[in-house]
């Protein structure tokens, strides 16, 4: 483990409250070749587990329908720390982050999938929250469940001296 996540380790309501407030997340998954590939994408956490949604075709529907590993990450960077005007090497960075190892899998049930896109809907346009989505959209839609095997969130900030 590194020094940084023994020392600055996020506890579970601090990864959670984390996961709710962040926009977006790097989903990455295992290319044909073996290569990683990552995409910025909105999310939601609900029920212990990340849904994010988008075309139900595409490479990282390719790669999760061939490997089902997965790594889901969101970082907050809430500022820089300065500690001198003249060198540059002595700036650091206060930030909170969370990254997740699991499986992801394709939701085919249309009731979950209408669930998770509503919750989708409030997180990012709470405006149009309530409204009915067309089944079309629905079934149109992939919805990505990712089930966490692992969490590990970090952080760090400036100690008082």
């Amino acid at each position: 483990m590194q020094y940084r996540m023994k020392k600055f380790q996020l506890t579970s309501e601090q990864i959670d409250a984390l996961l709710h407030r962040t926009e977006t997340g790097s989903f990455a998954t295992i290319n044909e070749d073996g290569y990683p590939y990552s995409v910025g994408m909105h999310f939601i956490y609900s029920n212990n587990k990340i849904y994010l949604h988008g075309l139900p075709k595409g490479q990282k529907i390719d790669n999760i329908k061939r490997n089902s590993k997965v790594c889901f990450e969101v970082n907050e960077l809430i500022g820089l720390l300065i500690e001198s005007d003249d060198n540059p090497c002595d700036t650091n960075a206060e930030y909170n982050s969370v990254v997740i190892i699991g499986d992801a899998s394709l939701v085919e049930d249309l009731n979950c999938k209408r669930e998770v896109l509503n919750k989708i809907v409030e997180k990012y346009t709470p405006q149009f929250a309530g409204k009915e989505l067309p089944d079309n959209m629905i079934k149109g839609t992939a919805v990505i469940e990712i089930d966490i095997v692992e969490c590990t969130g970090k952080y760090y900030k400036q100690s008082k001296r």
